[in-house]
């Protein structure tokens, strides 16, 4: 680590963005790492692999049980279930769009789509495989897989790089373009009602766009602390401070309750809310928002202006066919 270390400290230095340039459009395409691009081999073999639950330990618990691609991307739970009903301590964070995010998880620990895939499938509260080693003997007695991987890598074997490419390749495709907001921005003047133009403005007057910035409203790899303001009253219900998000990795005191900056993009659809996921409603969010970060207390109809402005912020979801997966004739893995 550490990298993240220096990371936050590169991107604090970038932290303050203008109004002029928060309104950006999503992108139709995401970039890919030099050493995996983008083919339809890969993103159909890790399609299959991200809707496969026989990574997991029990076969039971897929990539898309927790980042479901038929809803917003995630599972609409406080805190994932994996693994014989096992639950953790963070609330998934939506996979559309992820490509757009300079780091992965919560506490910003995977620098890559890449490197994010490879955790899941062996945390033991999760999909609890023992090691990638126990993964790649699995896939490699699957026939199906077999040709799979040699479609995508050509006569690489299959292991634990070539399945995180994919799975990475596949997760980049996961892109919702064309909002209403995206349509505001690129000229159509009645994609969003006034009451949403309002809210826009409302969240640029706050300085919501301090944070919540660039085409994917995520501040792309940048950390914030949170609560930034400490208030008794909400921490007592919503116990945010439990966590110590990304000194829970680098062991830093210095960076107690950093957080990475979710995206603003579908938000409507990602209920409960902030890292634990404790707050069910979009208007509770906003309200708490407002006041544990820049220390703002809104009236009603601000909240539901900003309100109407996020649920602008929905995109178009990419019309997907739900893979095949190879089949295992006869035998079990449990």
């Amino acid at each position: 680590m550490f990298k993240i270390r220096s990371l936050v400290t590169a991107l604090a230095l970038a932290s303050s963005v203008s109004v002029a340039s928060a309104w950006e459009t999503l992108p139709t395409e995401a970039p890919a790492p030099a050493d995996n691009a983008t083919t339809a081999a890969k993103v159909e073999l890790g399609q299959m692999l991200y809707h496969d639950p026989r990574l997991s330990s029990t076969g039971t618990v897929s990539c898309s049980s927790c980042h479901n691609t038929m809803l917003g991307g995630e599972d609409n739970r406080p805190n994932s279930m994996g693994v014989n009903g096992q639950t953790g301590g963070r609330s998934a964070p939506t996979v559309w769009n992820a490509a757009f995010n300079a780091v992965q998880f919560w506490d910003g620990r995977a620098p890559s789509l890449e490197a994010q895939a490879a955790g899941p499938v062996t945390n033991p509260i999760e999909m609890g495989m023992k090691s990638w080693d126990d993964v790649v003997a699995r896939l490699q007695s699957i026939e199906g897989y077999q040709k799979a991987f040699e479609q995508a890598f050509g006569k690489e074997a299959i292991s634990k790089d070539t399945a995180t490419k994919a799975i990475a390749a596949y997760e980049r495709t996961l892109i919702t373009p064309n909002s209403p907001y995206d349509k505001y921005v690129s000229g159509d003047k009645s994609a969003l009602s006034a009451q949403q133009v309002r809210g826009m403005e409302k969240v640029a007057e706050l300085g919501c766009t301090n944070c919540h910035s660039g085409p994917a409203f995520n501040g792309p790899g940048m950390f914030q602390k949170f609560p930034a303001i400490p208030n008794g009253y909400w921490e007592a219900q919503y116990h945010f401070s439990k966590d110590k998000g990304l000194a829970e990795v680098s062991k830093n005191q210095a960076d107690e309750h950093l957080f990475k900056v979710p995206t603003l993009r579908n938000i409507a659809l990602t209920a409960p809310y902030f890292h634990n996921g404790s707050v069910k409603t979009l208007d509770k969010a906003v309200t708490l928002m407002a006041k544990l970060q820049l220390g703002k207390d809104l009236t009603k109809e601000e909240v539901a202006d900003i309100v109407a402005f996020l649920e602008g912020l929905t995109g178009e979801f990419p019309k997907q066919k739900m893979p095949v997966l190879p089949a295992t004739p006869g035998s079990t893995f449990n």
